[in-house]
């Protein structure tokens, strides 16, 4: 169960919690019949479910502990994060999450860029999908190592997936590691795997209300990538309202536009990884340096 979208059936503490069940007694529970401060109608038109305090609806199962589940999972989550964030910044590595919906490009994207990249810094992939080894076999064939996580029922990676996926693959010092999610532009906003950035890519043939369909997604994100702009001649989608809607979530968030089959605005994306691998990598000499001058000045008051 994912209770940050509340897919799946309930499991709390090992076992299954149905709202079917039929009882009466006098004293109050936790898992209230009603339908609760989430479920609103605004009109005859609209039922909201994303108004209580947990955003999100899991029947049987009160806003209340929905919040605590979610604090217990993503808590443990964060420290796994932590952890991966700690041993990318000691290995100068890039770390980039890639976030979409299923066929916005990420995998045409990765091949290309993996192309683009391999004659001149280290890069590794983690390729993170439900089943099948496809994609991890597509950016193997560019020459690139990557690695394959199946999830199985699982919308999305975890920090504990990436964990485990680092030891493995074991990416070079001072190299770039993208992080292909699960296609799912909902439940991978909420989980932190331990990336310098998550990249949020959008095709246009998707339609440019995505960013206020999906806000979580585009509020995380350090960058948003609009793909297949060689379609645009054939789709009536807007470039300006889809930044604009955007902004309205993430102020702050880069919006590159390019084509990953043709390459057309390729040079930037490349750009935008170079410096921040570049920062990766002068962060951890930086931290090399104040760990030598440490041990130099322990040495002279010893």
């Amino acid at each position: 169960m994912c209770t940050v979208c509340g897919c799946g059936d309930a499991k709390v503490e090992g076992h299954a919690h149905s709202h079917d069940h039929d009882h009466a007694h006098p004293h109050d529970h936790d898992h209230g019949h009603d339908h609760g401060p989430d479920h609103h109608h605004d009109d005859d038109r609209h039922i909201h479910y994303g108004r209580g305090i947990a955003g999100v609806h899991v029947p049987g199962l009160s806003q209340s502990r929905i919040v605590q589940i979610e604090r217990d999972i993503l808590g443990h989550n964060n420290d796994f994060a932590g952890r991966n964030r700690a041993w990318a910044a000691e290995h100068g590595v890039l770390a980039l999450n890639l976030v979409s919906s299923p066929g916005s490009g990420k995998t045409t994207l990765l091949c290309r860029t993996a192309e683009a990249l391999k004659a001149k810094v280290p890069v590794a992939v983690i390729e993170g999908d439900q089943q099948t080894s496809f994609d991890a076999d597509r950016i193997r064939a560019t020459g690139i190592p990557a690695l394959q996580v199946n999830t199985g029922k699982g919308c999305h990676l975890d920090a504990h997936m990436v964990e485990s996926a680092i030891a493995r693959l074991a990416p070079a010092d001072d190299s770039v590691l993208f992080i292909e999610n699960v296609g799912n532009l909902v439940c991978p906003a909420a989980f932190d795997l331990g990336e310098a950035y998550k990249v949020a890519i959008l095709s246009v043939t998707e339609g440019e209300d995505k960013p206020l369909k999906y806000p979580d997604m585009f509020a995380a994100a350090g960058l948003m990538i609009l793909n297949k702009i060689d379609l645009l001649p054939h789709t009536d989608f807007d470039v300006a309202r889809c930044i604009d809607f955007a902004r309205r979530v993430n102020p702050d968030i880069v919006v590159l536009q390019l084509s990953a089959r043709t390459g057309e605005g390729f040079d930037q994306w490349l750009a935008w990884i170079t410096e921040g691998r570049r920062r990766a990598v002068a962060e951890r000499i930086t931290a090399l340096e104040a760990k030598l001058a440490a041990a130099k000045a322990s040495l002279g008051t010893a």
